[in-house]
C-alpha cells in the first residue's frame, strides 16, 4: 500500500523560501560520559498491527510520569496521531487525526503538545481543517485543538489563511490561561503562496485573537513558537525576512511581542552570526535566552547563540566546525538548560556516522560536546529537541531510522541519553498570581514535608508519586520551587515567575 500523503513542515513550503542542505561525511567525536539508549521504533505501516510513524515533535512530560508527543505522519489513517510513551517504551496511540471526512479534525501534527493547567494537552496540525488554504496541497490551513489524556479530541480552531495558516509550533499556556502560538504562513499582509505568518493567543474554549501580522520586514515563516520570558512578554524567531538579504533568502529574526500584541524586533540575522532560526527559543537562570539557528555562522552549518532581554546578540558557537562536520550541523531544534546550567540540544545532520545527525551539550560560554552521533539503526535526523524529564534524564525523537519498515529510510525513534544528572522537579505551568494552583512534576513525591516558592512557605497537596499540587502563596516572589522530601531536598529546573 503505497504511503498516504504527508505534510512535513520542511518540505511542503515553496522552493522559492526552501534552506538548501548540503549532506557532508563526517569523523569522529564523543563524549564518554554518557548511555544512550533506543527506547522504541516507529514502524510506519498502515493498517495491520502497525499504524505509527515519524516524530517531528518534541517530547512533554505529563502529569502522570509518562511522555506525550505527536508523530507527523502515520497512524490509522496516514496523517499524524498523538501518543503516549512510558518512560519504559511502551507506547499507546491516542489519537489519529484525519479520522473526520476532509480531515476537518486536522491532518499531520506540529511540533509538539503542551499540558494545559486543566490536565488536557493542547497542539496544533499544519494541515486539515474547515477551511482549505491557497496551497491546495497543504490539505486545508491547520488546527488548533485540545485532546484528554485518554484520547477525546475537540478542535478549538481552523485556520482560514487570512488569519493565519500552517500552526507549527507548540503552544505555550501564559499566566492567564490563554495559549499563545504561531502559524507559519498566512495573514493578510504577503501575497506569496503561504504568507508571512501571525502570532495568534486562544482561549481554553476555542476564541482566536490574533496579535501580529508579519509583514516580511520584521520576519516571515515562524516555525519554532514562543517562550514567555520573566517579564511577562513572549519571545520568539522567523526564520526568514527581517532587514538584511545577505542569505538566500533573507536571514530572519528575533522578536519580542507583549501579551497585547505589540512587537519589537531584536535583532536581525545576517549570516554570518547566524541564519534561518526555527527552533524556539530558552530563557536561562542567567536571565538570557539562548537558541539555535539552521544555518549561516563561520562554516555555514548552523550556530548556537546568547541573546540579552533588551537584543544584544552573541554567537557561541558555529557548527560544522570539526573535519568532516563530526560535531554536527544544521540544528533545526531549540535547546533546553540542563539541571547542570548546561544547554542540551540536537543537529539533525552530521555526525561520525556521515548525515544521520546528533544529541549535544554546551555549555554557557560556548563549549560543545557529542554525546551521541546516531548511525541510522539507532534513529537519524534528530528535527526536534530534547526534554529533560525529573528522573534527570533527557529523551527525544528521530524523524528517521530505526528498525521499522519506511522505505529505506525507516520510521524515526524515541530514545534515551543519561548524563549522570539526578532528579528535580518541575512547575506546570511555570507561572502563576498568588493563589493560582500550580502542579509540580517529579519522581517518588510520596511523604514529602515541605513545598515554597522562593523560600516561601506553600500550601500542598500529594496527588500521586509523580504529581503534587500547591498554591503560590501570599509574600512569594520569582525564584526556585523546593520540594523537601523525607531523603532530599529537589529544586525546579527553571524559575518560577510569580506574575502580578
Amino acid at each position: 500500500m503505497a504511503r498516504a500523503r504527508t505534510l512535513d513542515p520542511k518540505r511542503s513550503i515553496p522552493s522559492s523560501v526552501s534552506v538548501i542542505f548540503l549532506f557532508i561525511v563526517a569523523a569522529a567525536i564523543v563524549s564518554p560520559a554518557q548511555t544512550f539508549k533506543t527506547l522504541y521504533n516507529f514502524c510506519g505501516g498502515l493498517g495491520g498491527d502497525c499504524t505509527d510513524s515519524v516524530s517531528n515533535a518534541a517530547l512533554i512530560q505529563s502529569t502522570d510520569g509518562k511522555f506525550y508527543g505527536a508523530a507527523t505522519s502515520g497512524g490509522a489513517n496516514g496523517y499524524g496521531m498523538v501518543f503516549r510513551i512510558t518512560p519504559g517504551g511502551t507506547l499507546t496511540e491516542l489519537y489519529s487525526f484525519c479520522s473526520q471526512t476532509n480531515c476537518t479534525d486536522g491532518a499531520n501534527p506540529g511540533y509538539g503538545l503542551v499540558q494545559g493547567t486543566d490536565g488536557n494537552f493542547y497542539g496544533t496540525t499544519l494541515g486539515g481543517g474547515a477551511y482549505a488554504c491557497a496551497d491546495s496541497s497543504q490539505g486545508g490551513c491547520g488546527t488548533v485543538f485540545k485532546i484528554t489524556p485518554a484520547g477525546t479530541l475537540t478542535t478549538l480552531h481552523s485556520f482560514d489563511n487570512v488569519h493565519g495558516a500552517y500552526p507549527n509550533g507548540a503552544l505555550v499556556q501564559g499566566a492567564a490561561g490563554s495559549f499563545y502560538g504561531t502559524t507559519l504562513g498566512g495573514g493578510p499582509n504577503c501575497q506569496t503562496e503561504v504568507g508571512c505568518g501571525t502570532v495568534f493567543k486562544i482561549t481554553p474554549e476555542g476564541t482566536l485573537t490574533t496579535l501580529h501580522n508579519f509583514d516580511g520586514n520584521d520576519g516571515e515563516l515562524l516555525y519554532g513558537g514562543l517562550v514567555q520570558g520573566t517579564d511577562g512578554n513572549f519571545y520568539g524567531t522567523t526564520s526568514s525576512g527581517g532587514a538584511n538579504q545577505t542569505c538566500s533568502v533573507f536571514c530572519g529574526t528575533i522578536f519580542k511581542i507583549t501579551p497585547a500584541g505589540a512587537l519589537t524586533t531584536l535583532h536581525n540575522f545576517d549570516g554570518t552570526d547566524g541564519a534561518y532560526p526555527e527552533g524556539p527559543l530558552v530563557q536561562a537562570t542567567n536571565g538570557n535566552f539562548y537558541g539555535t539557528t539552521a544555518g549561516g555562522g563561520e562554516h555555514t552549518g548552523g550556530t548556537v547563540f546568547k541573546l540579552t532581554p533588551k537584543g544584544t546578540l552573541t554567537s557561541l558557537y558555529s557548527f560544522c566546525a570539526t573535519d568532516g562536520c563530526a560535531d554536527g550541523y544544521n540544528p533545526q531544534a531549540g535547546l533546553v538548560q540542563g539541571t547542570d546550567g548546561n544547554f542540551y540540544g540536537t543537529a539533525e545532520v552530521g555526525g561520525t556516522n556521515y548525515y544521520y545527525g546528533t544529541a549535544f551539550r554546551i555549555t554557557p560560554g560556548g563549549t560543545l560536546t557529542v554525546l551521541h552521533s546516531f548511525d541510522g539503526t539507532d534513529g537519524e535526523n534528530p528535527f526536534a529537541g530534547l526534554l529533560q524529564a525529573t528522573n534527570g534524564v533527557f529523551y527525544g525523537t528521530t524523524n528517521g531510522g530505526g528498525k521499522g519498515d519506511c522505505s529505506d529510510y525507516g520510521c524515526g525513534t524515541v530514545f534515551e541519553v543519561s548524563v549522570g544528572l539526578g532528579p528535580f522537579v518541575k512547575t506546570e505551568p511555570t507561572s502563576g498570581k498568588v493563589g493560582a494552583r500550580v502542579v509540580i512534576l517529579g519522581n517518588n513525591l510520596t511523604g514529602l514535608t515541605a513545598v515554597s516558592f522562593n523560600g516561601t512557605a506553600a500550601t500542598f497537596r500529594v496527588m500521586s508519586s509523580t504529581e503534587i499540587t500547591a498554591t503560590v502563596p501570599t509574600g512569594a516572589t520569582t525564584g526556585a520551587l523546593e520540594v523537601t522530601t523525607p531523603t532530599k531536598l529537589l529544586k525546579s529546573n527553571v524559575a518560577f515567575r510569580v506574575a502580578p
